[in-house]
C-alpha cells in the first residue's frame, strides 16, 4: 500500500519560511516517479504549486509560487521537499504532495497517489 505523509506545516506569520516534507512508503522505485505539490485553500480548487522530475534535476513552478518556493528530493530517504520563503497570507492552504504517473504534471489528475496534506496558515 503506498502511503505519503507530510509535515512541516504550521502557522507563521508574512514574511516568514516553512519547510514542508514528505515521505513516500510502499511505493517501489520512487526515483523513477515524478512528484509534485499542490495546495487547496477554502473554498477554492486545488492547484498545482511545483513539480519535480525523477532525478531531481527539473523542476517547474506555478507563477505564483516562482522565486519563492523550491522543490527538492531526496530519493535514498523517499522524501519530497518544499522550500517556502517569504510566505504571504494568500499562501495559506492545505498543501499536498502527489506522485506523477502519467499526463501533464502541472494537472492533479495526472498524479495517482496522495498524502493528506499539511495545514500552512500565514498571518498578515
Amino acid at each position: 500500500q503506498v502511503q505519503l505523509v507530510e509535515s512541516g506545516g504550521g502557522l507563521v506569520q508574512t514574511g516568514a519560511s516553512l519547510r514542508l516534507s514528505c515521505t513516500v512508503s510502499g511505493l517501489q522505485q520512487f526515483n523513477t516517479y515524478r512528484a509534485g505539490w499542490f495546495r487547496q485553500a477554502p473554498g477554492k480548487e486545488r492547484e498545482f504549486v511545483s513539480t519535480i522530475n525523477e532525478a531531481g534535476s527539473t523542476t517547474y513552478y506555478a507563477d505564483s509560487v516562482k522565486g519563492r518556493f523550491t522543490i527538492s528530493r531526496d530519493n535514498a530517504k523517499n522524501t519530497v521537499y518544499l522550500q517556502m520563503n517569504v510566505l504571504r497570507p494568500e499562501d495559506t492552504a492545505l498543501y499536498y504532495c502527489a506522485v506523477h504517473v502519467i499526463g501533464r504534471p502541472d494537472q492533479a489528475r495526472s498524479y495517482q497517489y496522495w498524502g493528506r496534506g499539511a495545514q500552512v496558515a500565514v498571518s498578515s
